[in-house]
């Protein structure tokens, strides 16, 4: 078994080192686990406007990610989350996944949320990046890539999906809906972070869940509250399934070219 723990917390607006500093005293007090999760952007909460916000990587790192691998090494678990980023002439919205010898993933988002002008000045990521750790293969998705199932369609490549998202009270129930409905068409594990409060951007409520791949919540933050999440998910269980109900096996592999309907 595998123990997770997500992190459901407000976020100060733009400012790295106050929420640095907070989150270096929320993993003080929460359960020792495997993995920790984070919500999307938690150093700065979702800027949309980088330029002088996202932190500059040098020699491919950051003081958010330094910081990252000082708290992977000291709990001994993966440390997971995005990070606003500047590299070189762009920026990405860039999901790190650290190990505690200091090695780490990165995925940049793929889908920008053109809506709230995100693609102004964030450069898409075009890989998908799947992350093996301790038994577990993990799909690394960023917000709303959850909108998009053949993005995140399982070809039998992962056990778990990981979202580190901000995801607004306006569309609470796309989440509720979106996220059981990956765990149950992909026949995995969803682990989705999201934060709460206000920023200028929206509304944030919650709603940090653990979904089982029958589409059971496992676990769930309070509405609206500071919390964490925490459960035990099982490699064991995911290939079991899959051998005694094996969907995936008929899963389409690309969308079929457009036909127009002949009336």
């Amino acid at each position: 078994m595998m123990k997770v723990v997500l992190l459901q917390n407000d976020v100060y607006w733009a400012d790295p080192n106050e929420n640095l500093w907070l989150n270096r005293m929320r993993l003080k007090q929460v359960p020792d686990a495997d993995l920790y999760l984070f919500p999307e952007m938690f150093a700065t909460g979702f800027v949309t406007f980088p330029v002088g916000v996202a932190e500059d990587l040098i020699d491919g790192t950051c003081p958010s990610l330094e910081l990252m691998k000082e708290w992977a090494a000291a709990k001994d678990a993966a440390v997971c989350g995005s990070l606003a980023v500047h590299e070189g002439e762009r920026y990405y919205n860039r999901f790190h996944f650290v190990k505690p010898d200091g090695s780490f993933i990165t995925y940049d988002k793929h889908h920008l949320f053109t809506y709230g002008g995100e693609p102004q000045y964030f450069t898409p990521g075009q890989k998908r990046v799947v992350v093996e750790w301790r038994g577990m293969r993990f799909l690394l998705l960023v917000c709303y890539d959850l909108r998009f199932p053949l993005w995140s369609r399982n070809r039998g490549d992962f056990d778990a999906i990981l979202y580190t998202a901000n995801w607004p009270q306006a569309r609470r129930t796309a989440w509720e809906v979106l996220t059981r409905a990956r765990a149950i068409e992909n026949q995995c594990y969803v682990l989705a972070a999201n934060r709460i409060g206000l920023d200028p951007t929206g509304d944030y409520f919650g709603g940090t869940r653990v979904i089982s791949p029958y589409g059971e919540i496992l676990a769930e933050g309070g509405d609206r509250k500071e919390d964490f999440v925490a459960a035990e998910i099982d490699p064991e269980f995911i290939h079991h399934y899959w051998s005694k109900f094996p969907v995936l096996d008929d899963t389409d592999q690309a969308l079929p070219p457009y036909t127009e309907a002949v009336r």
